[in-house]
């Protein structure tokens, strides 16, 4: 395709153009002339485009679709824009993201799941194929300016640390020019992992002068912008703007919070019953929807605890507050697009939710989601949480609400987050706002769409073709459908009518007006017993008549469901879906699933100055013995204090750090009991091998262990810890050398964590160790010699 210019835009980058014409020997010659340069511009009227993706909102939380959180911002957008109340997601984030992001489905480019699962299945191997160019980079091959701000969780695991590679980053392969946010599928609030390219930096200022993240997303969003058309007016921009929001940890500002006291008493079930009365009211839903009956596995509100109650609707509160909160922020982006001129022409997608809700946080809610993720839910008692009510929401909380609000949240449908089946994991309400290129206002359309059309709508809109050949890779086609021809035309007949559906052996697949789906596991139940595939049970909506998959039509009509099933299997062909996977352990195996490791072997050596390593970049030292080796300088000056390693933060890791001169090791069980073992006597002055062993009392996972300290290999204290984290310490903590970023891991040493001698090395053994041997000494001096 070639435009106005003369530029070719199917094959990327745009191939220069030498000049053939008359070339002088004087320049002062007046038939010296040559064209002037022109920067790289895309098509004539191609608007700014500002996608916002929110996270973990069902269809019925936001006012804009009924629900009980206030979002101003939605309902403005929806005012001068179109609602699209049959739009659908994944069902999970990281396949969310990546298919909105290249306008393929979640298999088709290796995010079958979420890429800490990865496998080495195609479908599922967290690799998007070069084939497969993502839409940022077609943009900016084009002349697009392009950011990113808040959450990607599209890098493997394998490819989180500092030595990359970089290709899955927004940054690298990703096709932004600019990315401030994290890498990971969830981050503290307060004290977030952040990443300034490829670079770990820290926030500005403390919560308590005022941080939170999204504040701080929607600041670097603003000043981008305004940066950019300041600079480069003529040039349009992409801005993917998609903040950790409403993801747990549920944080935010208590004021924000207060404002919904009391609004929740009435509970879950009464509170769908709400929410579906206001839809109708709105339009959102048909006035012939009904409500999906609540699913057996999930409690009423009547049989959940008097004691408990309080705390659950101090969750709901707490989830109502953190979403108005970020629609506030979002409308703070909005409203400095709007501020520069730009908004008349700036293409705007207001995603609410990358998924339904979440119903990861148990039946009685969580103060630390870590817990249930170890398995150890069992662990915050009805008790505990009504002790812990008043800190929700917190910055001592890495709160989650109950399953009860995650479903109402998805009202009217069946289900939430991970079911992949039905309604309830996968329709998000939408809203299109674009004034210059849609005349209708406040209107609503029906047709159904997917996250996968987002990037063919942006390049019809662009007038950009979909590239054949990018970075010298010839490309397979799109495969979602622009939603241009609905912009105008509230009845025109659907063109994305066929669409499959799969998350963790959940599947469905829609066809024209039908859907035929099968529940294969519930996202909260981590014992749970699955089924054998073939075993699953599948039902029939007709969507025509039956909105909300309120009516299962399998028995009556069972040649229709096997045409369908079928169906499915044709669509998961094509697309990689299989093989159908539904381990769970088994993935988290990086050796069984058939991912690559950074970290392999019994022994890791780190250095001064490495920081802000994820789980993945550092030996795994869980339901195991191992110990850990620094060869130290002790303070020139004054004792000796500091962190010398840490791993995880306030809600689950460990620590060897010094105080007052006495080496300690700290073994923190998510955030409520901290297990510390202290030296008995101070180190003297000079270099020390300082050395902690933890004997692992082995018999299962989570199981205690003996530690002992060691002075230059002679025992120096010994402790105890009784249980530990059999999976995972934290989702968006790190490992940190020679001061402890983020959350401490102990109170021992919280706001001083610095070392102030001198670390040579750490080094962390595991296995079969027999805990006799010190770091190499030659080793300690390569390391000396090089840091002078």
């Amino acid at each position: 395709m070639t435009d106005k210019s003369g530029a070719r835009r199917d094959s990327l980058p745009i191939a220069d153009r030498q000049y053939l014409g008359l070339v002088t020997y004087d320049a002062k010659d007046p038939d010296t002339t040559f064209p002037p340069i022109e920067p790289l511009q895309p098509p004539e009227g191609a608007p700014n485009v500002l996608v916002i993706l929110l996270d973990d909102v069902g269809y019925g939380a936001s006012s804009a679709f009924g629900g009980p959180a206030d979002t101003p911002t939605a309902e403005r957008l929806q005012r001068g824009g179109l609602t699209y109340n049959r739009f659908h997601t994944t069902a999970l984030c990281a396949p969310t993201r990546a298919a909105l992001l290249s306008g393929r489905n979640h298999h088709s480019v290796g995010m079958g799941m979420i890429t800490e699962t990865a496998t080495a299945a195609p479908g599922s191997s967290g690799l998007r194929p070069n084939t497969k160019a993502a839409l940022p980079m077609t943009l900016k091959l084009n002349g697009y300016s392009t950011a990113q701000f808040g959450k990607c969780h599209e890098v493997p695991p394998w490819q989180t640390s500092p030595v990359g590679p970089f290709d899955a980053w927004p940054t690298g392969g990703g096709g932004f020019e600019h990315f401030y946010g994290f890498i990971g599928g969830e981050n503290n609030q307060y004290y977030p992992a952040l990443y300034d390219g490829v670079s770990p930096i820290e926030p500005d200022k403390t919560p308590e002068e005022g941080y939170h993240l999204t504040e701080d997303l929607a600041d670097r969003a603003i000043d981008w912008v305004r940066t950019q058309k300041a600079l480069a007016p003529q040039k349009p921009f992409f801005v993917y703007f998609a903040p950790g929001a409403t993801h747990a940890p549920h944080h935010v500002p208590q004021e924000w919070a207060d404002k919904y006291a009391g609004r929740f008493a009435g509970g879950w079930d009464a509170q769908r019953e709400a929410i579906i009365a206001r839809q109708k009211e709105l339009g959102v839903v048909p006035a012939d929807a009904e409500l999906t009956p609540r699913p057996e596995a999930i409690p009423s509100w009547e049989e959940m605890s008097d004691d408990l109650k309080p705390v659950l609707e101090r969750q709901m509160e707490i989830y109502a507050g953190f979403l108005e909160h970020t629609d506030f922020h979002v409308g703070r982006v909005v409203d400095a697009v709007e501020s520069i001129g730009a908004l008349d022409n700036t293409l705007i997608y207001y995603i609410i939710g990358d998924n339904g809700a979440s119903a990861e946080g148990t039946v009685n809610g969580a103060f630390n989601e870590m817990a249930n993720f170890n398995g150890l839910a069992a662990i915050e008692t009805p008790e505990f949480m009504a002790e812990v009510k008043d800190k929700l929401g917190g910055v001592d909380s890495y709160n989650h609400y109950s399953v009860g609000w995650a479903w109402a949240m998805c009202t009217p449908f069946q289900w939430t987050k991970q079911v992949a089946s039905h309604w309830g994991g996968t329709r998000n309400g939408t809203i299109v706002h674009w004034p210059a290129g849609i005349s209708s206002k406040g209107e609503t359309r029906s047709q159904f769409t997917h996250v996968i059309d987002v990037a063919p709508t942006i390049l019809e809109a662009a007038g950009i073709p979909e590239p054949t050949f990018v970075n010298g890779v010839q490309q397979l086609p799109i495969e979602g459908t622009s939603m241009n021809y609905t912009f105008e035309a509230a009845e025109a007949p659907e063109r994305h009518d066929l669409q499959y559906f799969e998350m963790a052996g959940n599947r469905g697949i829609y066809y024209k007006g039908w859907s035929a789906v099968t529940r294969h596991s519930t996202p909260w139940l981590a014992n749970e017993e699955l089924p054998a595939l073939d075993d699953d049970v599948w039902e029939l909506y007709d969507g025509t008549n039956d909105w909300s998959q309120a009516r299962d039509l399998a028995k009556v009509q069972p040649e229709r469901l096997a045409t369908l099933q079928r169906l499915w299997l044709i669509e998961a062909v094509k697309y990689n879906v299989l093989p159908i996977d539904d381990r769970r352990f088994e993935r988290l195996n990086a050796t069984i699933a058939g991912r690559p490791q950074l970290i392999k072997g019994t022994t890791q050596v780190l250095f001064p100055g490495m920081k802000r390593l994820s789980e993945h970049s550092v030996l795994d030292i869980k339901n195991r013995s191992f110990s850990v080796t620094a060869a130290i300088d002790t303070a020139k000056k004054g004792v000796t204090n500091g962190v010398i390693i840490a791993q995880g933060g306030r809600f689950g890791g460990w620590a060897l750090y010094v105080k007052d001169g006495y080496a300690t090791f700290v073994y923190n069980l998510l955030g409520m009991t901290e297990f510390t073992t202290t030296a008995t006597k101070a180190l003297a002055a000079g270099s020390h091998q300082i050395r902690a062993e933890f004997a692992y009392d082995g018999g299962g996972l989570a199981k205690g262990g003996d530690v002992t300290l060691f002075y230059d290999g002679t025992e120096a204290g010994k402790g105890r810890v009784e249980q530990t984290q059999p999976m995972i310490f934290s989702a968006d903590e790190t490992t940190d050398i020679g001061e402890d970023y983020g959350m401490p891991v102990s109170s021992g040493y919280a706001g001083a964590s610095k070392f102030n001698g001198r670390i040579d090395v750490v080094q962390i053994d595991v296995g079969d160790d027999d805990h006799t041997h010190l770091i190499d000494p030659a080793l300690i001096s390569r390391v000396a010699i090089s840091r002078q």
